[in-house]
């Protein structure tokens, strides 16, 4: 019988780990097919929360952020991408024109879509609403500090459009993805992406498919011990 496990996920829209992350969980989930299955669950965390609201220029904000070369940065962008690659994943610019330059973007509005579409729509919907938000991110380089271009992308993935502008207007649900963020800290989460599975066990980082694989293993069996 396979075991069902809830993972809940730290992740910010412009961390590129975080995608690479999660093709390696969905390696791992594949591999353990028949064996445990994941109800995953995106939570807020912010990397850049007093970004404003016209972004910055990707490379001149990591510059300043890590005091990095631009020759270090072209570097370590290389290396992510062949990483994201053997993740299932990419990162890479997928218009048919020269790339604009990418950007960083306040994510305030993005978390708030992203706790709309689980309360309101469940798990699965989030998820495609993340992909769909790193799609937009990564691949397309869309401003993702721009309500309409987040409503979009919300329509795309089947959210109700006039739904998702009322709960960016509420501050009840900012209320609440400000909450999750500061229970992150709580839990010594200070860099993503970091995984919690079954609410207690932590895996941080992006791993390769295998760590994933043993330590959803683990807590399975754990879990089953618990449940006596």
């Amino acid at each position: 019988m396979t075991q069902t496990l809830t993972i809940d996920i730290y992740s910010d829209v412009m961390c590129p780990w975080c995608l690479i992350g999660y093709g390696q969980l969905t390696k791992a989930l594949t591999e353990l097919k028949g064996e445990i299955a994941a109800e995953i669950r995106w939570r807020p965390f912010e990397l850049n929360p007093q970004m404003p609201a016209e972004g910055e220029e990707q490379e001149a904000h990591l510059q300043r952020k890590y005091r990095r070369s631009a020759e270090e940065g072209a570097g370590l962008r290389a290396q992510m991408k062949a990483i994201a690659e053997g993740a299932g994943v990419s990162l890479a610019w997928e218009g048919e024109v020269d790339a604009p330059p990418a950007m960083m973007w306040n994510t305030r509005e993005s978390h708030k879509l992203l706790t709309f579409a689980l309360e309101q729509a469940g798990p699965e919907a989030q998820t495609a609403l993340k992909l769909a938000l790193f799609r937009a991110h990564f691949n397309l380089r869309k401003p993702l500090g721009d309500r309409e271009v987040l409503l979009d992308i919300a329509a795309s993935v089947g959210l109700h459009r006039v739904a998702a502008k009322a709960a960016l207007d509420d501050p009840e649900l900012e209320a609440r993805v400000l909450a999750e963020e500061a229970q992150a800290w709580d839990m010594n989460i200070s860099g993503v992406p970091a995984m919690i599975v079954e609410g207690k066990f932590m895996i941080p980082g992006a791993q390769a498919p295998e760590v994933y694989v043993n330590a959803l293993r683990r807590v399975a069996e754990k879990s089953r011990a618990a449940a006596g």
